[in-house]
This record gives C-alpha cells, sequence and structure tokens, in this order.
C-alpha cells in the first residue's frame, strides 16, 4: 500500500469517530463522508503589504549570535504554536482565536509565497495546537476539543477536508471550567504512537475544592490518549499551565515548560522547563508556585505528594510557552541536542522581561548541561515597549529555526550562515 493510500485509510477510519457537537455536526458528517459544505471561503493574507517592511525593520534591532541571521518567513495573524509537516510542503499555525493558518513557501527560497486560512469550512475555537503523527495526520488541540484531519498536508488547499473528533467538543474538560484563562491547548504525538495533550488550570492558583477533580481529569497537567482518542490517561500532574512540550529524540523523555504563580512579586517564582522520566510523576503545583518557593495559599500544609523539580529555572514572569528540541544539522555542534524555547514576556512586572527565544544545553545522556540564556533578542526595547512576543519554535526541513509572534502577527526564520559578519 502506498503512502497516500495509507493515509486514506486512515480518513475513513477517523470519519467512523463520534461528531461534533452543536454547529459543526452536519458540516463533520459530510467532511467525514467526503462531501462537500459550500462553506468553505478562503481568507488570504497578503504577503507584500505595508506590515512586512515594518516588521524587517524591527528584525534589524534583534540580536542573534554571530554566523546567525533572521528574517521574516510569513505575515501569520496572531501566530502561535507551528507544526511543520512531515513532508516540509506546508507549515499550520494556530492562534488563540478562531484560525488556523496553512503556510506554504512553494519555491523553497524561506520565504512563504501563500498564507490562508485551513479548513475554513470547521468552525473552530482557540485552536492553538497544532502537531503532527509521523504518518501525517495533523491533531488540533482546541479549548474543549481534539480533532483530527487526515492527509492535511495533502488536502489543505481545498476548504473542505476531512475533519473528524478525537475528543469530541465538550468532553476534553468539563465545560464548568473551560475558561478565558490558561486555555490554550499544545499536543504531541510521543515516540510511544500516543497523543499528548497539555491542560492547564484556570486559576492562578488552583483551589483546593477542585483538586481532586483537576487530577481525575488531568487538569493542570498532560493527558495522553491513543490516536482514535481511546485510552485517555493523566500523564503528568502538579503543572499549572504548561503551553510548550516535547520529546527529547535519544531518551524518548518528555520536556515540558511550564508557567508560574502571578503575584508574589516581581522576582518570585521562577520560570521552569521540566523533564519527566516516568509517568504519574508531580510537578508540585499547586504547592509549589514554581520551583520549590512555596504559594502563598498552600505555604502552611504538608506536601502531600513526592515532587518532581525543575531541570532548570528561568527569569521570574517571562512566560515560557513553545520549546523545541534542536533536531537538525544546520546550527553548530553546540546547539545540535539542546532546547530552543520561546519566552512571551510578561504581562504584570514592574520591569518587563521576556520577549525572546532562549537556548538550554542537553547533553547525550539527556541532561541539562548550562544555564538557559538567551539565543534571539530585543523585541523588548530600551523602553520597555513589546516590539513583539515570541510564542513558538519550530524546525524547517533544512534544520532552520522558526518563530511564531502573536503580536506582530508573524513568524521569523532563524538560519546559520557560516558568517561571523
Amino acid at each position: 500500500m502506498n503512502k497516500k493510500s495509507s493515509i486514506l485509510g486512515v480518513a475513513i477510519g477517523l470519519a467512523c469517530l463520534p461528531l461534533a457537537y452543536g454547529q459543526s455536526d452536519n458540516t463533520l458528517e459530510k467532511l467525514g463522508n467526503f462531501q462537500t459544505t459550500g462553506d468553505a471561503e478562503f481568507t488570504v493574507i497578503d504577503q507584500k503589504s505595508d506590515s512586512a517592511a515594518a516588521i524587517r525593520k524591527t528584525l534589524e534591532k534583534i540580536r542573534v549570535p554571530k554566523g546567525f541571521e533572521i528574517s521574516l518567513y510569513a505575515l501569520v495573524p496572531d501566530a502561535r504554536h507551528m507544526a511543520v509537516g512531515p513532508q516540509g510542503v506546508v507549515t499550520f499555525v494556530g492562534t488563540r482565536k478562531t484560525e488556523v493558518w496553512a503556510v506554504t513557501d512553494r519555491d523553497k527560497d524561506r520565504v512563504a509565497d501563500e498564507v490562508k486560512n485551513f479548513a475554513p469550512s470547521v468552525a473552530k475555537s482557540i485552536p492553538n495546537g497544532p502537531c503532527f503523527s509521523p504518518a501525517g495526520v495533523l491533531y488540533i488541540a482546541e479549548q474543549n476539543r481534539v480533532l483530527a484531519y487526515p492527509a492535511a498536508e495533502f488536502f489543505y488547499e481545498s476548504g473542505d477536508v476531512v475533519a473528524s473528533e478525537v475528543i469530541p467538543g465538550g468532553e476534553l474538560i468539563p465545560e464548568e471550567f473551560v475558561s478565558y484563562n490558561h486555555t490554550a491547548r499544545v499536543c504531541d504525538v510521543g515516540p510511544d504512537g500516543k497523543l499528548y495533550i497539555s491542560l492547564g488550570q484556570p486559576y492562578n492558583v488552583a483551589p483546593k475544592e477542585h483538586l481532586d477533580t483537576f487530577a481525575e481529569w488531568g487538569i493542570g497537567g498532560i493527558i495522553r490518549v491513543n490516536q482514535d482518542g481511546t485510552g485517555r490517561e493523566v500523564y503528568a500532574r502538579g503543572i499549572r499551565n504548561s503551553v510548550g512540550h516535547d520529546f527529547n529524540p535519544v531518551t524518548g523523555e518528555l520536556w515540558f515548560t511550564d508557567n508560574q504563580v502571578d503575584g508574589m512579586g516581581d522576582d518570585i517564582p521562577p520560570g521552569e522547563i521540566n523533564r519527566q522520566t516516568a509517568m504519574g510523576q508531580h510537578f508540585g503545583h499547586p504547592w509549589y508556585g514554581g520551583g520549590d518557593v512555596r504559594t502563598n495559599e498552600y505555604k502552611g500544609e504538608e506536601v502531600p505528594v513526592d515532587v518532581v523539580f525543575p531541570v532548570s529555572e528561568t527569569i521570574a514572569h517571562a512566560a515560557d510557552l513553545g520549546m523545541v528540541f534542536y533536531k537538525g544539522n544546520m546550527f553548530p555542534k553546540q546547539y545540535q541536542g539542546g532546547i530552543f524555547s520561546a519566552q512571551h514576556g510578561s504581562w504584570n512586572r514592574t520591569v518587563p522581561v521576556g520577549a525572546r527565544v532562549m537556548f538550554t544545553p542537553v547533553d547525550a545522556e539527556g541532561n541539562v548541561a548550562g544555564e538557559t540564556v538567551p539565543f534571539a533578542e530585543g523585541w523588548l526595547d530600551e523602553n520597555g515597549e513589546y516590539l513583539g512576543r515570541p510564542v513558538d519554535v519550530a524546525l524547517l526541513k533544512d534544520g532552520s529555526l522558526l518563530v511564531s509572534d502573536d503580536l506582530a502577527g508573524a513568524v521569523y526564520r532563524i538560519a546559520y550562515t557560516g558568517s561571523d559578519s
């Protein structure tokens, strides 16, 4: 069986999954039966608008290590988390609004030629988190459901694309906990073939009366399911709000960033990069606000769980979001196998911090081999004004690094030129 036939077989199988609730019922039923909806109208983003020139001007201020260059890859409104297609044809970019964008560089000059919304006939709610399986199935984690789009990289040119529910609408978390806060999901397919989804808890500090329910659902943690949605289990606990994770390609272990408790002061608690070595480990929330800093709400209590502390701590309130292990060959050896991560920037710190891309070295045994340090910075200027706010990082096939920015509405590309000029 060739690859295309195999993917179509997956599509037919997924089409038999339960349908969406509300407005999408009929739409997903039609798409699952390979029927047109009549509702597929594209929005195309002009890549030659005045915004492009303004963003390129901003990029002149961004500092990267010698031998690297940063350029504008695409104008992408509200750009959040990214998934680069396994074939290298198209990159899907989620948002915290209602669109997922398909970004295509047809002539492979490393600048996007076309950006348009993906699957416009499917209504979406905070489709922040796209991710691919090795077989080419695109998963998108929304606010309260997860959809699968088999063969998305082959059929994204059509406004109607096969879409089926992996976790039906209203069943990712209980509706009573659907919030405007900490509702941007991310996903990844692990080396075990299972789909991992982060579920941020909606509070600054999770209240005691909800802890049992959160533990049952995996809210304030990371869940995993089979790719058809069965076999749901809570994989990680004690996470305030993780909006970035990746698997170490050597050890297969899950690593993730975590945003820590607000309102404790400018300099505490630290942000986190965590390493999970076994299912069911607990990472401290709500007893710890970040690192080993106890929360005010639980400070006097004995911690009832064994806590795994972060392997790297970052500056407080910088909002560490997307992360990726560097698996490419373009960058120099000292970067290979390490972690690139995006700091979105602080929102309530008296002196703003963040808005940069960070690097954490990791050795061949899977251990952190140094501090997390800035790699690309300058989006926060000397006046404390944000010129951009990085959200996520992803690798193109050539080994260059993509960086999304939801403030500027852009995706950047960082490449190594080998020149120190």
